[in-house]
């Protein structure tokens, strides 16, 4: 018995180890990253709120613009006091994702978005986890490029003015800023793999 307790207490240990050392790295850029994640249902909530869909839209409104503030304000911040951690390096691109890809599907089923556009950019989501995974496997740490960085605030612009729905002359630069999101999405894709072709390469896939 008195080895049966010793065991026990040997995993418990374990197990509150892994719990601390996962619990460390919940520093400030990390919360503003959960943030973002749990701020995803709610902006789709609002988004596909069926009662008065005008004040809806515009709490959806301002609900995206402060998850993508955190978006900018989580990596300043760990950057600049040394605040990075993996789970920040895993759940950042994850909480980017789900905010994009979340309201281009809601933008889509109020029919201000057409389906083979949010496939491609859903698709070009899929391909570009996939590489980073297959990427990791190596040993090979794939960085975010200024083509995705762009990609991702055309995007967001995009989402905000089709939020909005402004209607007449802005119907104009919503096209544009969305022929302008769809290209920048294509051009960090090929930039992406054209950069790490070794991940294949390399036997990697």
């Amino acid at each position: 018995m008195s080895n049966l307790r010793r065991s026990g207490y040997q995993r418990s240990k374990r197990i509150q180890g892994s719990s601390k050392g996962f619990l460390s790295q919940i520093n400030l850029p990390n919360k503003l990253t959960l943030l973002r994640v749990i701020l995803v249902p709610v902006f789709v909530l609002f988004m596909l709120w069926p009662m008065n869909s005008n004040v809806g839209r515009y709490i959806a409104l301002a609900i995206f613009i402060v998850a993508s503030l955190t978006d900018f304000l989580d990596g300043q911040i760990a950057r600049r006091n040394n605040l990075v951690t993996n789970f920040g390096k895993f759940m950042d691109p994850l909480a980017d994702k789900l905010l994009v890809c979340s309201a281009m599907i809601c933008l889509q089923s109020l029919g201000q978005l057409k389906a083979w556009f949010v496939i491609i950019i859903i698709a070009r989501e899929f391909i570009i986890s996939g590489f980073r995974l297959v990427a990791s496997d190596a040993g090979i740490v794939i960085a975010a490029s200024y083509w995705g960085k762009f990609k991702t605030v055309s995007q967001m612009v995009m989402i905000i003015l089709l939020i909005l729905n402004l209607g007449g002359p802005f119907e104009v630069i919503n096209n544009i800023v969305m022929i302008l999101a769809l290209i920048l999405t294509i051009v960090s894709l090929v930039d992406y793999i054209a950069k790490n072709l070794e991940v294949i390469t390399s036997g990697g896939m």
